[in-house]
């Protein structure tokens, strides 16, 4: 019985190391960001399977001021998903006439890379799979998206002393970034972009208070950004604040360990030039200091598309990381 135990015990580590090395040797994943390498036969993707990955996996992204895809989706067939191809970062693959299965895999043929694998024994089946999981789905792509995002970041990384200073926090963003504004409580930091516009980082803080209350709206953090980042964020003509047509998307999430607000909208130039552009701002908890932390990216380029400036920022905001621990 201890020799068999033995042997068990040598075969699983004996696997575990063959798999490791096999990882190892695979080559890294590659793609575009947020491009979506959707690994289904032709037919599938141009009937009811295809239409319904399509409204959920490209559908409209929260808080861009025109309608921009949550993923680029690129269909290949099966067959065709080889060679550089089959690097993607992110795919996903469909099978028909096979019992129902959902998975999340990682490094299948490259390494950093998420996988999701989905099978049905006939199209009312694999609907019904990927129905069933596409909260998991999205959500899997992008923290791989996410991920690799602040992996590219973090190569060429801004130094942080002064935001560490005022704040008592870090946050990693590229050293293309400029430092527009420093002041007492409130830090704006600018890259120019190639072609036309810039993206925007913005923090402060304000007492526990002024958020929460006995009962909680939008329109409270609404009124916080627009007086503080109203008065800070310098314009020849009009104020900077929140468009008023829409009303901004609120989430609950969690950044380094904590409660934090999310919240997405549309900003404009009041009284002035017309300006307009999506933000998103997370205000994280910070119980032991009696304060919210405001974290906020928000982009001005009305000739580019969004998606992807304002999914940079994110990457940016959600590695704000407490060093009071």
């Amino acid at each position: 019985m201890k020799k068999l135990l033995v042997a068990i015990l040598f075969l699983g580590v004996f696997i575990s190391c063959e798999e490791t090395s096999k990882k190892r040797s695979l080559e890294g994943s590659v793609g575009n960001t947020n491009n979506l390498k959707m690994v289904i036969d032709k037919e599938l993707w141009q009937g009811r399977v295809g239409d319904t990955m399509r409204t959920i996996l490209a559908a409209t992204v929260d808080g861009l001021p025109r309608d921009e895809p949550l993923f680029t989706l690129d269909q290949v067939t099966p067959d065709k998903f080889t060679g550089f191809v089959s690097k993607s970062r992110i795919f996903l693959s469909t099978k028909l006439g096979e019992p129902s299965h959902f998975s999340i895999e990682e490094d299948v043929t490259a390494r950093r890379q998420t996988a999701v694998m989905i099978s049905g024994e006939d199209e009312d089946a694999i609907i019904e799979v990927f129905k069933t999981n596409k909260d998991k789905i999205i959500a899997a792509f992008k923290a791989r998206e996410l991920e690799n995002t602040q992996g590219r970041i973090r190569s060429s990384l801004k130094k942080t002393d002064s935001l560490k200073a005022t704040f008592g926090i870090s946050m990693r963003f590229p050293t293309i970034y400029q430092y527009t504004k420093q002041e007492k409580n409130f830090f704006w930091m600018r890259k120019d972009l190639k072609r036309s516009g810039n993206m925007n980082i913005t923090v402060y803080e304000v007492p526990l208070n002024v958020i929460d209350k006995d009962t909680f709206s939008v329109a409270r953090i609404v009124r916080m950004r627009d007086s503080i980042s109203g008065a800070n964020i310098d314009l020849n003509q009009g104020r900077f604040v929140t468009e008023p047509s829409f009303s901004p998307q609120l989430f609950e999430t969690e950044i380094d360990g904590r409660f934090a607000w999310e919240m997405k909208g549309t900003w404009e130039v009041r009284d002035g030039r017309l300006m307009v552009g999506p933000f998103i701002n997370y205000a994280i908890r910070d119980e032991k200091n009696n304060r919210y932390v405001v974290v906020e990216g928000f982009v001005f380029s009305p000739s580019l598309d969004q998606r992807d400036t304002m999914f940079e920022l994110e990457a940016i905001l959600r590695s704000t990381r407490f060093l009071d621990k």
